[in-house]
């Protein structure tokens, strides 16, 4: 009304002020309504993106399950095994390390679920899931390690890609057990029966439980050999192919020679500490590279685990001693081994498109040796 009277007053027409008025009041009433519009958008745009984001969960969720489910549905079971296997609780035995786990079955079962539980809280407190990287480097930018004897090579053409003392004569511990796969799986006919023997047994500390008189296949033998690491059956393969662990000894020597391994000298096909038997990480690297070219060998080795069934029908689940193969998508083998006199040692090896790597790392630290490795083989492979 005062600004339509002081139009008035200063000569402007009632009906020209009238207009604007109408005008002014129209702009008010868009700009109200905008306001309004996107105070709407915006309460919707935020229910949006919280919908999208418990949409996007409930997706992840349901892929990490179904990941499981492959993990799970990948679990190698033993000839003659079609339906599902249950994982096997009946094993107990204390281990003091990585490999000395003994499968040998005990005879009472008295311990309690609480024991049980409480055993695997602490294992899982002593292995975490995860690798921190390397933080020191040389200055080439490659990763430092603590152990003794190191190689890197391309598992392809056998080009060496880094080595730190790989011809220092050291103890090979469980890492010669390539060696004795190989000759297994070359020899063939893996589908034959094998019956153990009394003098097949007589070894320590890491034992499947294979008893005298029961019999295997070669196969299921094998692939036990080469997940679990157990002594006993290393010693039931040798054996049965070469007809004692002596002589299978000599096998493994002049096939080691075939190779270009011509630093070491195996007394037993085990790795067990024997005297004048010796490798270095050179020669298991190339024991390692036949290893991972035979089909059979590379089939087993990267199996996370296994189902082994024994004689008498018990089964249980055996567990890759192979840390790295839980812990790197892009590790696929190979084998450990420990002694007090070899310390830790890993061969292990990695693929990516167009480019395999094998790592070798002897006289390591329980602390080191799963780091080194994989920052090695991390190196390798992008290199």
């Amino acid at each position: 009304m005062l600004t339509r009277f002081s139009a008035i007053q200063n000569g402007i027409p009632r009906a020209s002020c009238d207009s604007q008025v109408f005008r002014i009041a129209r702009h008010l009433q868009r700009r109200h309504l905008r306001r309004q519009m996107f105070v709407h958008n915006f309460r919707a745009m935020i229910w949006r993106n919280r919908i999208c984001f418990l949409c996007a969960l409930v997706l992840t969720t349901a892929l990490n399950a179904w990941a499981q489910d492959v993990v799970d549905s990948d679990i190698i079971r033993p000839s003659g095994v079609d339906v599902p296997v249950r994982k096997a609780k009946t094993v107990t035995q204390k281990s003091s390390d990585d490999e000395t786990e003994s499968a040998a079955p005990k005879a009472k079962k008295s311990k309690s679920n609480h024991v049980r539980s409480h055993r695997a809280r602490s294992k899982s407190k002593e292995e975490p899931d995860t690798i921190a990287p390397p933080t020191e480097f040389t200055p080439d930018g490659i990763p430092k390690t603590s152990a003794a004897s190191v190689i890197v090579v391309d598992a392809n053409n056998g080009r060496i890609l880094y080595e730190k003392n790989a011809d220092q004569i050291r103890q090979p511990a469980s890492t010669q057990k390539l060696l004795t796969a190989l000759i297994v799986a070359e020899t063939g006919f893996l589908d034959r029966p094998v019956t153990v023997q009394a003098t097949d047994t007589m070894c320590d500390p890491v034992k499947l439980g294979i008893r005298s008189g029961e019999t295997y296949q070669r196969l299921d033998l094998l692939r036990a050999l080469l997940v679990k690491s157990p002594n006993d059956v290393a010693r039931c393969l040798a054996r049965d192919n070469a007809g004692s662990v002596e002589a299978f000894a000599q096998v493994m020597n002049r096939r080691a020679l075939q190779l270009g391994a011509v630093r070491s000298h195996f007394v037993n096909p085990n790795g067990l500490p024997i005297p004048g038997q010796y490798s270095s990480a050179r020669d298991l690297a190339i024991i390692a590279r036949a290893a991972y070219a035979n089909p059979t060998i590379r089939s087993i080795v990267c199996l996370p685990q296994l189902v082994f069934r024994y004689a008498n029908g018990r089964t249980r689940e055996l567990e890759n001693t192979n840390k790295l193969l839980r812990r790197l998508s892009y590790c696929n083998g190979m084998k450990t081994g420990y002694t007090d006199g070899a310390g830790k040692c890993l061969i292990a090896s990695g693929t990516r498109p167009g480019k395999d790597v094998i790592v070798v790392v002897l006289g390591d630290s329980s602390s080191r040796v799963w780091r080194d490795a994989s920052a090695l083989l991390s190196w390798g492979l992008l290199m």
